[in-house]
């Protein structure tokens, strides 16, 4: 017997004596449990490591990683946490990120214990949805508001002269850079260019959204296409209104398959 399929026999005695049921009824044994069983049966030879990949005082999002005697990475995880989302997270986001990596580091080595995900993963699901809709909620109401003091600026209708309707060139929209291409092709208005593009970015954020197999890949392309939203909302709210639903849909259905 190797001693990693030794390490895997302990995991499955501990789980008989302290797995925790978690929502649903699903069976856990807790990283603290399954390291002790780690290092009772490798000791010193493999190695855990752990490296903050993001910290920006909003999102914490931790890799680990098991080496074996002669360094070899054998094993990786990572987590994420909101800071501040849920009583753990209030004090303790980068600890939570940071234990969960090393629990998804060891399940695939195979030191599971019977479920894949952590139990604080678990429950960040929900918090994590909920982040998401908060984020999306308080973007739309701030440019909501900078768009009331605007229009109070403006001059009374009868005072302004009307703005000519001055032709430009269609555009190519491009998804990888959010950027707008003018080719010498047919003219349009500024407000069916405006149009064209809203539509466009629409589409490409259907159909990646569409492609997603994971609620972070949701909320890392949601932070990238925000000033992007915002831009649109304050000429056109019901499509950057569109446009939110996407992600929201989204993250909804990935929440509840995860869960």
């Amino acid at each position: 017997m190797t001693d990693l399929t030794q390490a895997m026999t302990v995991v499955a005695d501990y789980y008989k004596d302290h797995a925790i049921k978690q929502k649903g009824g699903k069976m856990y044994l807790q990283v603290v449990h399954r390291v002790e069983a780690f290092r009772r049966v490798l000791g010193a030879e493999f190695g855990i490591d752990t490296k903050i990949i993001v910290d920006d005082g909003h999102r914490v999002v931790v890799k680990a990683i098991v080496t074996n005697k002669d360094g070899i990475t054998v094993g990786s995880g990572m987590a994420e946490e909101i800071r501040g989302q849920g009583h753990v997270n209030t004090t303790s986001a980068l600890e939570n990120a940071e234990t969960s990596a090393i629990g998804r580091a060891l399940a695939s080595l195979g030191l599971s214990g019977g479920e894949y995900a952590s139990a604080n993963e678990m429950d960040a699901v929900p918090r994590k949805a909920e982040n998401l809709k908060e984020k999306a909620q308080v973007a739309y109401d701030n440019i909501k508001q900078n768009q009331t003091v605007a229009v109070e600026k403006q001059d009374p209708p009868s005072q302004q002269s009307p703005a000519p309707s001055e032709p430009v060139h269609e555009f190519v929209y491009d998804s990888k850079t959010t950027e707008i291409s003018l080719p010498q092709t047919t003219e349009m208005t500024r407000e069916e260019l405006d149009e064209k593009h809203d539509k466009g970015v629409w589409q490409d954020m259907k159909s990646r959204l569409r492609q997603m197999k994971h609620v972070n890949n949701v909320h890392t392309l949601f932070e990238t296409m925000k000033p992007k939203i915002q831009e649109i909302k304050q000429r056109n709210p019901e499509a950057a209104q569109q446009i939110v639903k996407l992600f929201l849909d989204a993250e909804d259905k990935l929440t509840t398959g995860e869960a």
